[in-house]
């Protein structure tokens, strides 16, 4: 069974990976992935009572952790939340008043006063336990578990500091840091709330209609079939088709696509889009679990367990990287005053420096929150990708490769060309065919009968239909065949080209061809002309049609190569071949054939909400059922690699800095704790700037 818990007050990026990886390590426990932007952790289990066992291990890691049920009432949470907040901030002021008045005081006042330096002691004792009295706590407590992180660093060097009389930094260094934990945490706050904003696509409630009279329920318990009413400017809470009523619809946070879209009776519709100005009513066609806007936040919500490589390397990095610290501040600390280089007091606190600098919060917090960020700022252009690693397969993707029938093509059926071999004008020719397909259903009938609808057609008597060969019907008492290759006779067939598929036949003689070929989509060209601009190497076709019409799609595309008359076996084979040559090859389709692909692919790409077995199968989806934002899924990606890059070269160019600095003597204490808190909060503003930055890409 899967559960999904909120581990509520968990602000700690590093204690939130261990308490990931010890969940991951106890017995009974299957692919357990905790979301810190999210603050949703989920796993599997066949235990009972899962809640409890978490709680204690959440609490043998990080004191305060409140572990709940995600369907529970959240609201008593947050307000105790909120009253801990306004209670630090205040303290916070008081402290920073305190501070300055001790640092101001101990600038001004010659250090031979003694009764001036007792008054500088009680401030800056005062001012360091009102900032940072939960800070020292939770220090203690982790030392007494043999557990080294910020807290513990910050209290160790805070008390020896005291020590050795330094009584003004330890109290200025103690409010920097509270400081810049308070902005941390707004930061990543501030973050969360944009993420959660997602969720807000779907509504909860339904209004039903039950005997002419309005009912107001939970989405949730609304059956197929059910009738229910959408007023003005609502959330669509169901899939459904519309049965009365006519309006547009904002499916921007669906699609990503700005432009309303008409609707009315027997429209199918989304649940998420936005209602226009009109009542509506809507048969449901689908469940809420199943709906659209549930399927988004679904795969938005699972995302986040699909890990990049990075991500998982710093996590790696993070368990390695402090005790290789702490050893080299302990060899500053001891080393040199054993070689007579000078005073062990002066070396402690240069070592004291580097340990409160080393903490490795800055990268463990951007990083997971680079790629959610980058997760969430898709799905807002209507790309939903499923997961870290495969953002970073888009990163760096160099191939693309496309179906052709549903997506370089709209798998609609038109007349590209229409040919005369008789005395026959083409639109006489266009008339004869679009007259004798009068009464056929057949795709090619429909665009032949689609192209001549502004035309008057002759009148036919005798019509019949004979599946594989065409329909026929008599023309002024002669007989007129309209059809494949099979209604020509040999000598005829020496007569046609390579683009026909389509001929007319009067009284024996062949008089004309005509072309049908799959509509290209009006967007295509642009999008592949856009991809390359980017750096694609390579835009590949692959598809089971015919060679002509496939090389047809494929100049009019400018397509990189093409591959056709294919089967499901050979499109997975050529995609194995490109990957050998390629960083990374992505492939787009949309068909149930197109699974085997999707998933072969280092990042496969589905085609809207259509097929099960291709969303399924595929690590993102265009939503809108369009390539048109595409490009910007590949610029996303790239925009949050680069930001993953910049935060952990900035973050440890920063600490590499002030550690070299502080063995060297030239670092005070205040300047590891900006290495810390001060880095930390750039590196989460700097990650958390992706959802905000669509309207620039």
């Amino acid at each position: 069974m899967k559960y999904i818990y909120t581990l509520e007050n968990l602000n700690c990026a590093h204690c939130a990976s261990k308490i990931e990886t010890k969940i991951s390590e106890t017995d009974g426990f299957e692919n357990v992935s905790f979301n810190f932007a999210t603050k949703l952790l989920s796993f599997y289990s066949e235990k009972n009572g899962t809640l409890n066992e978490i709680q204690q291990i959440c609490n043998s890691i990080e004191d305060g952790v409140t572990v709940i049920d995600n369907s529970q009432n959240k609201e008593k949470i947050g307000n105790k939340e909120n009253k801990n907040i306004n209670a630090d901030t205040i303290n916070l002021i008081i402290s920073a008043i305190l501070g300055v008045a001790a640092f101001v005081i101990h600038l001004a006042v010659p250090e031979n006063i003694v009764w001036c330096n007792y008054f500088i002691f009680a401030l800056s004792v005062i001012a360091t336990l009102l900032a940072g009295y939960k800070i020292f706590i939770k220090g203690f407590k982790n030392a007494v578990k043999l557990r080294i992180d910020e807290t513990t660093l910050m209290a160790v060097a805070v008390i020896a500091a005291f020590c050795l009389g330094e009584f003004v930094e330890a109290a200025m260094v103690t409010i920097l840091f509270s400081l810049g934990e308070f902005i941390e945490d707004k930061a990543v706050d501030a973050s969360r709330r944009d993420i959660e904003k997602l969720a807000q696509i779907r509504p909860d409630t339904a209004t039903l209609i039950v005997d002419g009279t309005e009912q107001i329920v939970p989405a949730e318990n609304v059956k197929i079939g059910s009738t229910i009413a959408v007023k003005p400017y609502e959330r669509i809470p169901l899939d459904g088709i519309i049965t009365s009523g006519k309006t547009t619809l904002d499916t921007s946070a669906l699609t990503g696509e700005s432009l309303p879209v008409d609707a009315c009776e027997g429209s199918e519709v989304m649940s998420g889009a936005i209602n226009g100005s009109s009542l509506i009513t809507i048969e449901t066609t689908k469940e809420f679990g199943d709906s659209t806007a549930t399927r988004i936040l679904k795969l938005v919500e699972e995302a986040a367990a699909q890990k990049g490589k990075r991500e998982k390397l710093i996590s790696r990095f993070a368990s390695v990287y402090t005790p290789i610290v702490i050893i080299i501040a302990a060899a500053i600390a001891i080393i040199p005053p054993l070689l007579g280089l000078g005073a062990f007091t002066d070396w402690l606190y240069r070592a004291l420096v580097c340990l409160v600098a080393s903490c490795p919060c800055a990268i463990v917090i951007s990083v997971p929150l680079s790629y959610y960020s980058g997760i969430g700022a898709a799905s807002e252009t209507g790309v939903l990708i499923k997961g870290g690693k495969y953002i970073e397969a888009l990163a760096k993707a160099d191939t693309f490769v496309f179906d052709k029938t549903g997506t370089l093509t709209s798998g609609k059926l038109s007349v590209d060309k229409i040919t005369s071999l008789s005395e026959y004008n083409n639109d006489e020719i266009l008339s004869l065919a679009a007259a004798c397909e009068k009464y056929s259903a057949h795709p090619i009938a429909s665009a032949i009968k689609e192209k001549a609808a502004k035309i008057e057609l002759p009148e036919f008597t005798d019509y019949s239909e004979n599946a594989g060969h065409g329909t026929s019907a008599y023309y002024k008492g002669k007989k007129i065949e309209c059809g494949g290759m099979k209604i020509l006779s040999l000598e005829q067939q020496k007569l046609i080209n390579d683009d026909s598929s389509v001929f007319i036949v009067y009284d024996g003689v062949l008089i004309g061809t005509i072309s049908v070929s799959d509509t290209v989509r009006q967007e295509a060209k642009d999008i592949i002309s856009k991809l390359k601009d980017l750096g694609i190497k390579n835009a590949v076709m692959l598809t089971g049609d015919s060679k002509s019409n496939a090389e047809k799609v494929s100049r009019d595309l400018g397509m990189s190569r093409c591959n056709a008359e294919l089967m499901p076996a050979d499109k997975l084979s050529i995609v194995k071949q490109l990957k050998q040559n390629s960083k990374s090859v992505c492939f787009v389709g949309d068909g149930i054939n197109d699974a085997p692909v999707l998933s072969a692919s280092d990042c496969g790409i589905a085609m809207g909400f259509g097929s099960e077995a291709a969303i399924e199968a595929s690590d993102a989806v265009l939503a809108s059922g369009t390539l048109s934002q595409l490009p910007n899924a590949v610029k996303i990606s790239r925009k949050v690699m680069n930001t993953v890059k910049t935060n952990i070269i900035f973050a440890l160019a920063v600490k590499a800095a002030v550690i070299i600095l502080a063995a060297l003597g030239l670092a005070a204490m205040w300047m590891s704790v900006i290495a810390d808190t001060g880095v930390s909060v750039a590196c989460v503003l700097y990650a958390a700037r992706l959802l905000k930055s669509n309207s620039k890409i």
